[in-house]
């Protein structure tokens, strides 16, 4: 079993920067790939980013390259996702995965965090 913790969720203004972070533990957090969905009010969840277990590759949806940042950091079991130029339509809850297979959006994962709320306003 991994566990995953959300944070850093919050209230921000459109264009501001936030930071969420997701903390693993249980197992061998190196041994998973990792990935972060979100799900806005009214809508499916959406993949969003993922990121292998090494970190040396990624993958963005096309609603969120090239202002959000996936890294991680395996000494303290933990992945980021760094989010810049907030819009509204980012606010959502926000939930990272894991899983030992792939770190894309088709792969089916593992395990889910419970998720942080972050709200974007004009």
């Amino acid at each position: 079993q991994l566990q995953l913790v959300e944070s850093g969720g919050g209230s921000v203004q459109a264009g501001d920067s936030l930071t969420l972070s997701c903390a693993a533990t249980g197992q061998s957090f190196s041994s998973y790939h990792m990935a972060w969905f979100r799900r806005a009010p009214g809508k499916e969840r959406e993949f969003i980013t993922g990121i292998s277990r090494t970190g040396d590759g990624t993958y963005y949806a096309e609603s969120v390259k090239g202002r959000f940042t996936v890294s991680r950091d395996n000494t303290l079991n933990t992945v980021y996702l760094q989010m810049n130029s907030l819009k509204t339509e980012d606010t959502a809850v926000y939930t990272c995965a894991a899983d030992v297979i792939g770190y894309d959006s088709e792969t089916t994962y593992m395990y889910f965090g419970s998720g942080t709320q972050v709200t974007v306003s004009s």
